[in-house]
């Protein structure tokens, strides 16, 4: 199983691209970062960075989305990237959150999605794909270009479309139940579409938090600096209940129930501690979709993850131990993997 890390890219620049490169040095596989580049920076520009001063790491956005860019931009910056320091970046893509919603705008359909992401994967790999009814290309590309488009999803249809068409399946959350629901289904779409299942990678991402024990005390704390989660999370199942309703066999319920307190939603705080919009997320949410506890607590969760067919978990590492949590990982967890 990969690890990979997952930041915010909040300035400075300059301690992103720390954090980067202690993880590739702790045996992280990949950098993620959001990509809302109206709450934080821009990640392309840093992600060059990172790529430079780092030799392995993937790095690509958890996610980007086909709407705040134009689908050539979005290929190009990746094909440059890959043009630059070799096939080192994935396409984490979804419909637009924060992205959009922060901008007053709405997330993109699916139908608009899976033509981005067509269009994004040809032209970036160095074919051509028609963008807005033109035919493009970009002509630099050189052959063996590649970029992986892993699409992040939650409802039936979402996870259909992932199925039929992308690279992998980014599922934020932790849940073992809900994980197993969800790839089956993904899976299940790909076999109906006539691709090969297990060509699927399959990345399961939410905060991690290593305690030096599994005391009440550190447990409370972990939890506090993780409930942001829920909040983010129950933005996605919000749009899945006012699309199918509460109670729904296309959704389940484990995943809808904890909303019913839900009282809106401030972007100003989207993914990070302390979020006061979270306050309706129960302990025991927090303790399904993260993973929170000493180090054997963590390694128990990815095997129970890796059964269910995951190929990487990614940390979402907003909290007040990013460091440490990095560093926990990689001398306690990344070994036995």
């Amino acid at each position: 199983m990969d690890i990979g890390l997952v930041l915010q890219t909040d300035p400075p620049a300059r301690l992103l691209i720390d954090r980067m490169v202690r993880a590739e040095q702790a045996g992280f596989s990949h950098g993620w970062t959001f990509d809302s580049c109206v709450l934080w920076q821009e990640p392309f520009v840093i992600y060059s960075r990172i790529l430079a001063e780092t030799e392995r790491i993937t790095v690509g956005p958890m996610v980007t989305n086909p709407s705040t860019r134009t689908w050539e931009v979005t290929a190009s910056l990746f094909a440059t990237l890959n043009d630059m320091y070799g096939n080192r970046t994935v396409c984490g893509i979804g419909r637009g959150d924060s992205a959009m919603r922060v901008a007053g705008r709405s997330p993109a359909t699916l139908a608009r999605l899976s033509e981005a992401m067509h269009a994004i994967k040809e032209l970036a790999e160095g074919r051509t794909a028609e963008v807005d009814g033109a035919e493009m290309h970009l002509p630099w590309v050189r052959p063996g270009a590649s970029l992986p488009i892993w699409m992040g999803a939650y409802g039936p249809k979402a996870l259909n479309l992932t199925g039929r068409q992308a690279d992998g399946f980014i599922l934020q959350l932790a849940d073992p139940y809900l994980t197993e629901f969800m790839v089956k289904a993904v899976r299940a779409a790909a076999v109906e579409a006539g691709r090969d299942p297990d060509s699927l990678t399959i990345c399961v991402a939410a905060p991690a938090y290593v305690t030096a024990d599994d005391s009440p005390e550190a447990l409370a704390h972990a939890r506090e600096h993780c409930r942001w989660f829920g909040g983010m999370v129950g933005n996605h199942v919000a749009d899945l209940v006012s699309h199918y309703g509460e109670h729904s066999d296309l959704v389940p319920e484990e995943l809808t129930d904890y909303i019913k307190d839900r009282q809106g939603y401030d972007y100003s705080h989207h993914g990070r501690a302390g979020n006061p919009d979270t306050a309706f997320v129960p302990d025991g949410i927090v303790d399904r979709f993260c993973l929170i506890g000493s180090a054997d607590v963590q390694r128990a969760r990815l095997a129970e993850l890796r059964s269910l067919g995951v190929d990487q978990f990614a940390v979402y590492a907003m909290h007040d131990a990013i460091e440490a949590t990095i560093d926990a990982y990689g001398t306690d967890v990344i070994p036995h993997l």
